[in-house]
């Protein structure tokens, strides 16, 4: 079943939390959106696990309340009092109806993983199509003290060598959801088009 972003109709600053129904309930990011568990709620009885990519407040802002509302597994890379699982580069999820490997991708936030699939690979903030600065393939911000713009490059590289040829669609943690079928490019284009970018290592905005 199609991935259902949940925080759509926010109406403050939060990441893209993605509810795939199926065999396995799960949600991508929890989002910082009050109110996104009742969200979750009116499209599904129940949902099995919460996967993060990363833990930066916009990702996990409303975390403890779609927990406690559904009892759901916590999964992540990072350390966190909830987490009932470690996500490991070369583990396999299942999400909703697709099995996902789980790709290390550190340099925007340092336990930032990306799910890859046959199908669909979710990149939280490693690597989205559209962001304000470029509007077809672009990066996380690296300027943070925790960041890196050499390990986002090595990042988006491990990732470019782990897409299976079969990937239709990237669900990025902001902007806009990529859809091979809809747009000009492959997937594997767009990140190649947005490691491109980060080598030029160049201030992503202005302020940097």
């Amino acid at each position: 079943m199609e991935p259902i972003c949940v925080t759509a109709d926010a109406t403050s600053f939060t990441c893209n939390a993605y509810l795939v129904p199926g065999e396995r309930p799960t949600l991508v990011d929890a989002g910082a959106m009050p109110g996104v568990d009742a969200v979750v709620a009116a499209h599904v009885d129940a949902l099995e696990q919460v996967v993060v990519t990363h833990q930066h407040r916009d990702h996990v802002g409303e975390l403890d309340a779609v927990l406690d509302r559904f009892d759901a597994r916590l999964l992540a890379a990072g350390d966190h009092p909830r987490r009932d699982g470690s996500l490991i580069s070369g583990d396999e999820v299942r999400i909703g109806d697709e099995t996902c490997t789980v790709v290390e991708t550190p340099g925007h936030a340092p336990d930032h993983v990306s799910l890859v699939g046959d199908t669909r690979v979710y990149t939280g903030d490693v690597v989205v199509y559209t962001d304000g600065a470029f509007d077809d393939g672009s990066f996380g911000r690296t300027d943070a003290p925790e960041q890196s713009r050499e390990r986002l490059i090595d990042s988006l590289r491990r990732l470019l060598e782990r897409l299976p040829d079969t990937i239709e669609a990237m669900y990025p943690g902001h902007g806009d959801v990529y859809r091979a079928a809809d747009g000009p490019d492959r997937v594997h284009t767009v990140v190649e088009r947005a490691l491109s970018r980060a080598e030029r290592r160049e201030p992503k905005y202005p302020d940097e």
